[in-house]
């Protein structure tokens, strides 16, 4: 009974944070709870993965959390794609910028013919049936480009705030690689913590073991002490393995997030012990996250980018004017040519042409309409990540507080227990009770100092700083 009270209350704590996403992703949390927290601040599937930039060294590595963001930022997938959609998005305006730039192309022909006429119908007598060989020589320069096209314009400035828009998220993606790292590295701090109080509660378990047994050897304890005792022991022998199980999960969860070999060793030198942030002001952090988020600026942009369309879409009535010539020589040979050139302009205006205009301004309204809305709620979810992240935080600040006092308190009772067992004035019932509460005790602090860690490193993310303001909200020591 006592490891299901104990499974049932950790798994609580390393689920708590999951309680949006659907059910799919709350199984796998049950076993990852980091990609949990990253997924609920915004960060995708892909910002778990990486791109192993290093081979594995013999021995045990040392890392940090500095330079597990710093591998993180150079090795992610999430951030290597995000730089990936600005290349796409760089080549895509230069496509839009072509069909304002002039084009200009040289030609060099040199032909030979010879025809027959008869061939060709014409049976004269006295003409001649063969023709040629002739030939001649054409060298040309030719240009074309357009003097006046609005749609083609607006279409160029719609690519350069996409452009615009996917640089600024690709600087986002820096703050949710720091925010998926950094959560990574504290639960495998987490973890660490687990598994020393687990050895200890099996030292405990073991040490109320051997005084059962010597106590029943001697006669003053029945047999039902012994018992009692070799159930708690084994049973912290499980929670032990479970806990050195998840801390080794957890380690190959953070080695792919910043692209370490999976078959590297490591150990981390960086510790998060709980250090209060102090008061903070709900309405100076939101007016803070809503002038500093890049994604919230990409948004924007995103949004002049299909104002710009829908002019695009509307200029499309507008008459365009183009130009066009060539300049070369010609002749039977090139030291027999003459210089000619042909220059033309041509003004074109749609006629019947009114179900695609109205479709294609249509749609590009329709488009605006939504990135507009998409800006607005993006607005209201930095405003509710914020508020959010500090309530997580206060709310785990107290948590800390009283963990502590009811480990302190359980450690006690535990002490108490032993010294009227050893005294022979109780049986050990009450040290098996005290020791569940001395485990418990510790899974809830433990549970708690990592919230409370993780709900700072999420308001850095709410507020855009976590890439350069991360040390200041968990800084690792």
């Amino acid at each position: 009974m006592r490891a299901c009270v104990a499974g049932a209350c950790h798994r609580k704590d390393r689920l708590s944070v999951g309680l949006l996403l659907c059910a799919a992703v709350c199984s796998f949390a049950a076993l990852s709870p980091f990609s949990v927290r990253a997924q609920q601040a915004g960060a995708g599937a892909s910002y778990q993965g990486s791109v192993v930039g290093e081979r594995a060294s013999a021995g045990v590595r040392a890392l940090s959390l500095d330079e597990a963001i710093q591998m993180g930022l150079k090795y992610n997938l999430g951030l290597i794609l995000a730089g990936q959609s600005v290349r796409t998005a760089g080549g895509r305006r230069l496509q839009a910028l072509q069909p304002l730039l002039p084009t200009a192309e040289a030609t060099a022909r040199e032909a030979v013919e010879q025809t027959n006429l008869q061939a060709e119908g014409l049976r004269i007598p006295g003409f001649p049936a063969i023709i040629g060989p002739f030939g001649f020589t054409d060298i040309r320069a030719s240009v074309q480009g357009s003097l006046l096209n609005l749609s083609s314009l607006q279409n160029y400035l719609a690519s350069k705030h996409n452009f615009a828009g996917a640089s600024l998220s690709a600087q986002d993606a820096k703050d949710l690689v720091v925010l998926t790292v950094g959560n990574a590295y504290l639960l495998c701090i987490s973890d660490a913590a687990r598994v020393q109080s687990a050895q200890a509660e099996v030292k405990t378990a073991k040490l109320s073991l051997d005084q059962a047994n010597e106590n029943h050897e001697a006669g003053t304890a029945p047999r039902l002490d012994v018992l009692r005792a070799q159930v708690d022991y084994q049973t912290e022998q499980q929670s032990l393995i479970v806990a050195q199980n998840q801390t080794r999960k957890d380690k190959l969860a953070l080695a792919r997030a910043i692209g370490l070999p999976l078959e590297q060793e490591f150990t981390l030198t960086d510790q998060a012990p709980f250090a209060s942030l102090g008061t903070l002001d709900a309405n100076a952090a939101v007016a803070q996250a809503l002038t500093s988020r890049q994604d919230l600026k990409a948004l924007q942009e995103e949004v002049k980018a299909a104002k710009a369309a829908k002019s695009a879409a509307t200029a499309e009535r507008y008459p365009t004017i183009s130009a066009e010539g060539d300049y070369g020589v010609i002749g039977p040979t090139l030291g027999h040519s003459h210089g000619t050139y042909d220059a033309s302009g041509t003004a074109t205006v749609p006629l019947f042409e009114e179900a695609k205009l109205r479709g294609d301004a249509a749609v590009a309204q329709s488009q605006l309409d939504q990135e507009q809305a998409r800006l607005n709620d993006l607005r209201g979810q930095i405003d509710a990540a914020v508020r959010d992240s500090i309530l997580d935080i206060q709310a785990a600040d107290q948590q800390v507080q009283v963990a502590r006092s009811s480990r302190a308190l359980a450690r006690e009772a535990l002490s108490e227990a032993q010294l009227r067992y050893s005294a022979g004035v109780a049986d050990n019932l009450a040290v098996s009770q005290a020791q569940s509460s001395m485990a418990q005790a510790d899974q809830r602090y433990i549970a708690s100092s990592y919230e409370y860690n993780v709900a700072k490193l999420a308001l850095a993310r709410a507020l855009g700083v976590a890439q350069t303001d991360y040390k200041h909200y968990v800084g690792g020591k």
